[in-house]
């Protein structure tokens, strides 16, 4: 059937033949995109025209405007319409029964409707107080009636805009703003909002906003196919869900995906945040266009007058062989010739970056078009003025993105491309790869004083990440695309090596500080065998904290940066020649040594919570502690000491009464504690880091009442768990990947050490507890570490005579582990 049909039938069967004529061209496969929504525009224009034609017969002075989206002709399947009903203030009776008989058969078909009647004064002024319908009007276009009526309205709405624009183009920009701080970033968010996010739509038609004051325009190469993306993928998922949604939830994105015939969510995401990144640089440069316009209208008046006349010439400061500041912008110099200079767009990046200034769009375009690629390996000069660059702070990133939306970058670092705009799915990244390659470096700028080498530290930032474009191991991957680069870039043998020894080892700190026992000699031999040379190691302890930094408030924190410190100082001494002595029993604090006597006059468990005002102990008293978790920056929960005679089934025990009071671990340890002389018996040390999952702590005696029971088999924790888990039905969200349980090969002489990778949730270190007493396994000591919804928890256990576990027996041990968490 064709369009014209389709609109036919529309017309001759009224609401229901519209409500079929729309369904149809829905569900056509062959025809989506532009053509689509020109399809619907165009069927819903002849119906409701039709309706208007029907109720308006003998009227005059009265006509039907399509407004907003909808006036663009950009309707998706669940757009509602935007109308006006305009009016020259004639019979009142007569427009609004017309009115009625034009939104009641909206209304029955269940679209939504976003509908005013008004005439072309009461619509000014409207606009004048309102600026959201300011911009409704702008795309005022005629349906029906009084075609005078509605350009004259047109004319006069525009005519304000433009002479009202020095006024309302600030208020725009601060409404956008505004928008922004509240939607966050639509090319980094994992579950963008497409309309409301910064370089969504709504900007988008901010830009039209701008184009139509005639006082600035955006850059036009690529919004086009920006915004039709952007629509293309709002279609898909109007279609995708069945609702008026511009959320782009994950439970939907392999849906829309396969709906626009893309490859897999991923593939989706990377076109959203393309078609974002273009959208949000015409931003930038558009409203910094029109500050420079407004900024000169105001001051141009006075130094006409001071000069007599005329125009003023601007002034031109030198910043840089061939790069000049001018207008508060980093131009060319005249002079400059970028097609003689392959150096100039680094040398003027990294100009702008130092001096905190924006790089003119015209520069960026001109160097684009005409500067030759630089050789290989690169100048000198051409790495210096990278490292420059990259050491400039975070003026870096405005800089970084100018060069990247004209494809600069790529051209630089060809490896680029397969990083850009690439998501990461892990809720501990709060950036999307490249981004997160440059928020690196801005914050290893900050450390460079630190090293010996920064121009090193530097160039890892930028590259320890790269290998994520390519499959498998991103950083057995990235150590032989950061040497390919480090080469090309013009760095020495030696250089090259440690680069790739840095990429290679990215997370080798803060994973065996985090993961492994820092008191086994092994676990320190194997980094500084993996590290090599004390620069290498300094330069490695900064890299860590600047990629920590840099990935999101979950990654970093005082007690993760303690134990990187640590390892880092015990590894410095054996790449010294101090061969590091095997662990003795680290001596007790005096609140420990007096819990685990307690715990053996007792023969029970003995706990203190170390709360805002200090250490409470069983019977409620408040010991008056200086140290507090009020005076920690970071929420890492409060710390939980508890010694209990050694026996078996602690782990699970204590693990399963904190799920049971809905206590998250945050940070958990576990040892056998020496006591002093005299003192006869064995027990074991628990320290942990534990928050409230909402509401307040629980008392220490109700912890301690229910760990009792737990521990002599008259609480069943198993049965309370799962009875609340029954209670509260788990709500629809994410697939978590399934849990991994590994052997960590040569990890410690003394214990085997097996590492699990899971998702976080209550109850599951009492799961693993459990597991490891039904394998028959004692555990020696744990480091549990939660990033985001992951936990990376390593357990040193030995058989029962005190020795580590024979390799099939480990394995074996491993894999019943993850066969229960997999249940």
């Amino acid at each position: 059937m064709t369009s014209t049909d389709t609109r036919v039938e529309a017309e001759d069967s009224g609401p229901s033949g519209y409500a079929a004529a729309r369904l149809r061209l829905l569900q056509e496969g062959a025809r989506s995109g532009p053509p689509r929504r020109a399809a619907l525009a165009e069927l819903t224009d002849d119906w409701l025209s039709g309706l208007f034609a029907a109720g308006a017969e003998g009227m005059r002075g009265v006509s039907l405007v399509a407004v907003g989206g909808y006036g663009r002709g950009e309707l998706s399947p669940r757009s509602d319409l935007d109308l006006l009903l305009l009016h020259d203030g004639g019979d009142p009776g007569a427009v609004a029964a017309l009115a009625d008989r034009v939104w009641y058969p909206v209304w029955d078909l269940g679209l939504d409707l976003d509908h005013s009647v008004r005439t072309p004064a009461e619509a000014r002024k409207t606009a004048a107080d309102d600026l959201k319908v300011q911009l409704g009007l702008l795309d005022a276009r005629h349906l029906a009636g009084d075609l005078g009526l509605t350009a004259g309205l047109r004319t006069a709405v525009l005519a304000d805009w433009r002479n009202q624009a020095p006024k309302r183009l600030p208020e725009l920009q601060e409404l956008c703003a505004e928008r922004a701080e509240r939607q966050g970033e639509l090319q980094y968010l994992l579950e963008p909002d497409l309309k409301e996010a910064r370089g969504g739509l709504r900007d988008a038609t901010a830009l039209r906003a701008v184009a139509a004051s005639w006082l600035a325009d955006a850059p036009r190469e690529g919004l086009s196919d920006a915004r039709r993306r952007l629509l293309d993928v709002r279609d898909a998922l109007h279609l995708a869900t069945g609702r008026a949604t511009d959320r782009l939830a994950l439970q939907e994105q392999d849906q829309v995906a396969a709906e626009l015939g893309l490859l897999d969510a991923d593939t989706l995401l990377r076109q959203v945040y393309e078609a974002a990144r273009v959208v949000s640089y015409a931003s930038d440069v558009t409203w910094r266009e029109v500050g420079r316009v407004l900024r000169s209208r105001a001051v141009r008046p006075r130094l006409r007058a001071m000069l007599g006349g005329g125009k003023p010439v601007a002034e031109r400061s030198p910043l840089a062989e061939g790069v000049v500041e001018q207008d508060g912008e980093v131009v060319l110099a005249r002079a400059a010739r970028p097609e003689r200079d392959p150096v100039l767009p680094l040398r003027a990046a990294a100009a702008a970056a130092q001096a905190d200034l924006p790089l003119s769009l015209h520069a960026v375009r001109r160097m684009a078009a005409a500067a030759r690629p630089l050789p290989t390996p690169w100048p000198a000069e051409a790495r210096e003025q990278l490292v420059t660059l990259l050491g400039s702070g975070s003026p870096t990133i405005e800089v970084w993105e100018a060069l990247e939306a004209e494809g600069l970058i790529t051209r630089l670092l060809p490896d680029w491309e397969r990083v850009r705009c690439r998501p990461q799915r892990n809720a501990v990244h709060i950036w999307t790869v490249d981004r997160h390659l440059i928020e690196t470096a801005v914050r290893a700028s900050a450390l460079t004083r630190r090293v010996g080498r920064p121009d090193l530290l530097l160039v890892a930032a930028l590259l320890h990440d790269i290998g994520k474009g390519w499959p498998g191991d991103h950083s057995v991957a990235g150590e032989i695309i950061a040497r390919d680069v480090a080469a090309r870039i013009g760095f020495d043998r030696v250089d090259v090596a440690v680069l790739a020894t840095l990429v290679r080892h990215h997370l080798l700190l803060i994973d065996t500080a985090t993961r492994r026992d820092l008191e086994d000699p092994a676990t320190v031999r194997s980094v500084a065998e993996a590290v090599g040379s004390q620069g290498t190691l300094e330069l490695l302890h900064a890299l860590t904290e600047a990629d920590a930094l840099a990935t999101g408030p979950a990654a970093w924190s005082t007690w993760r940066g303690s134990l990187v410190t640590d390892l880092v100082k015990r590894v410095a001494a054996v790449l010294a020649g101090d061969a590091p002595e095997e662990p003795e029993a680290a001596a007790p604090t005096a609140e420990q040594e007096r819990l685990a006597i307690e715990a053996c006059r007792t023969g029970g468990p003995v706990l203190a919570l170390r709360t805002q005002t200090g250490p409470v102990d069983t019977d409620g008293d408040t010991d008056g502690g200086t140290e507090s978790a009020a005076a920690d920056p970071e929420p890492l929960g409060v710390e939980l000491l508890i010694a209990v005679p050694d026996q078996p089934g602690v782990l699970p025990a204590v693990a399963g009464v904190l799920a049971m009071h809905r206590l998250t671990v945050r940070t958990a340890e576990l040892r056998a504690l020496d006591l002093p002389d005299g003192v006869e018996g064995s027990v074991l040390l628990l320290n942990w880091r534990v928050a409230a999952e909402y509401g307040s702590l629980p008392q220490a005696v109700r912890l301690r009442a229910d760990l009792v029971r737990a521990l002599d088999g008259s609480l069943d924790i198993a049965a309370r768990l799962a009875e609340r888990d029954a209670a509260y039905p788990r709500r629809r969200g994410t697939v978590a990947p399934p849990p991994r349980v590994t052997v960590a090969p040569a990890a410690s002489r003394h214990a085997t050490v097996i590492e699990v990778r899971a998702h976080d949730a209550p109850g599951l270190l009492h799961r693993i507890g459990r597991a490891l007493e039904a394998a028959h396994v004692r555990v020696r000591s744990m480091h549990v570490s939660t990033l985001g919804a992951n936990a990376v928890d390593a357990f040193y256990v030995t058989g029962t005579k005190g020795a580590p576990l024979p390799g099939e027996e480990a394995a074996s041990v491993a894999r019943a582990l993850e066969e229960m968490l997999r249940g």
